[in-house]
């Protein structure tokens, strides 16, 4: 009896290899996919091969060598170099899976750019820290075409908690819009939260332990509280550089339809604070801001 040759692992192409790309990454080869992926800085590249993915020299090769493309990228410019790049490598019936925090028309004009080539993008924003992407705790909220999106849900699957098809395109970073305003209110409340606990002279820790296990939690006091209790915030899952991105995306947003945000609005100033000293920090930086206006050392 002739022995069965195991089929090839499907290729899964992957652009942008930060926070988000290179858990994303991991995740798939765990799965069992070929993953062939690029970024402009060496180091990530030198970090998918040791995690036993393919190196690509550029964008356009992993559009070459990929029937579906991830791309996680910190800004609009990147996007339009990389949807430029995997026009001129586009494949016939190909997916892109854009993952990124972007204003809508920035997509749109990829979405447009790739489809003149045969290439169906879709807007699939996710929402989750670097912290959950590496749990696989993210969710994926995905819209465009839905004929692409059951093309995709399998390879979604292998690297999401949860995903889910919202409606036409640019929907999905509507609803990644409105999870990143409450992310954004949350994460300052809880800081204020907590500095009220210290001030008070309360032990942080048994506070956090407390209060999230009451009607006062939140996912993001379940993620955050911890850093904010040690008052140690190097080990980003979200950088206060990467998070101001997407509070002008979402101020923006807002003031285009004529809605007023109060909350949110507020927290812009402490974020701001944050990042002058802090930008590669977590988000969760802001209690030291609030630690600071409370007068309180600690």
């Amino acid at each position: 009896m002739k022995s069965k040759i195991p089929p090839r692992p499907s290729a899964i192409g992957i652009v942008g290899l930060g926070i988000m790309g290179s858990a994303i990454a991991q995740h798939l080869i765990q799965a069992g996919h070929r993953v062939i992926g690029y970024d402009v800085r060496t180091a990530r590249l030198r970090d998918l091969r040791a995690a036993r993915g393919v190196v690509a020299k550029d964008s356009a090769a992993v559009a070459a060598q990929s029937h579906i493309v991830i791309t996680s990228l910190p800004s609009a410019e990147a996007l339009v170099q990389t949807v430029d790049a995997l026009a001129r490598a586009a494949r016939s019936r190909q997916i892109v899976v854009e993952t990124s925090t972007l204003p809508i028309e920035v997509k749109q004009r990829a979405y447009t750019r790739l489809r003149t080539r045969g290439v169906e993008l879709l807007d699939c924003p996710i929402s989750g820290t670097g912290a959950q992407a590496r749990n696989k705790d993210i969710v994926v909220y995905a819209s465009g075409s839905r004929a692409a999106y059951r093309r995709v849900s399998k390879v979604l699957d292998a690297f999401t908690r949860a995903h889910y098809y919202v409606g036409p395109f640019g929907d999905g970073s509507k609803v990644k819009f409105v999870a990143n305003l409450l992310v954004a209110v949350h994460n300052v409340a809880a800081a204020e939260a907590m500095v009220l606990a210290m001030k008070a002279g309360l032990d942080p820790g048994k506070v956090l332990k407390l209060v999230a296990d009451g009607a006062g939690t939140s996912r993001v006091l379940q993620l955050r509280g911890p850093m904010m209790v040690k008052g140690n915030y190097r080990k980003a899952t979200m950088t206060l550089a990467t998070w101001q991105k997407d509070m002008a995306i979402i101020a923006t947003f807002a003031r285009r339809l004529g809605v007023s945000t109060p909350l949110f609005s507020t927290t812009a100033p402490i974020y701001a604070e944050a990042v002058k000293t802090r930008s590669q920090d977590d988000t969760a930086a802001v209690c030291a801001v609030l630690e600071k206006m409370a007068h309180y050392r600690r």
